[in-house]
């Protein structure tokens, strides 16, 4: 058995409970887009935005706990998961280095790590 598929349990459960750090997004959105993104965004329509996209995240972290314990689940919930993730990733990236030296750059690199182990776990297990 490989890293991976050995600790996928603590892998989901340690990158879901970073993931749902994002809620906080939902309660105070200026403040967390200044400190992720070194920006913000004005405007009644930008705070929902940016507590729907707080919330949808949070939930996907809450996915990632749910299927750290639900064997069955976790192709889903890792493909899902893994899929967000790259999309944020090619994201940020599209905007060249303007939010590397943020902690969206922080976050990226955690979310490749995430994102190499989800995929190792489930190519080994097929």
């Amino acid at each position: 058995m490989n890293f991976a598929t050995s600790y996928i349990k603590w892998i989901m459960l340690i990158s879901g409970l970073l993931t749902m750090t994002v809620g906080f997004a939902a309660i105070a959105p200026q403040t967390a887009l200044l400190s992720n993104f070194g920006e913000t965004l004005d405007g009644p329509l930008a705070s929902l935005i940016v507590r729907n996209w707080a919330i949808l995240v949070t939930l996907m972290g809450i996915m990632l706990i749910y299927g750290a314990y639900n064997p069955a689940g976790r192709p889903l919930v890792l493909t899902v998961a893994g899929t967000s993730k790259i999309v944020f990733i090619g994201l940020v990236l599209s905007e060249g280095g303007r939010y590397l030296g943020q902690q969206a750059g922080v976050a990226i690199a955690f979310d490749a790590l995430w994102v190499v182990l989800y995929g190792w776990y489930l190519l080994s297990n097929r």
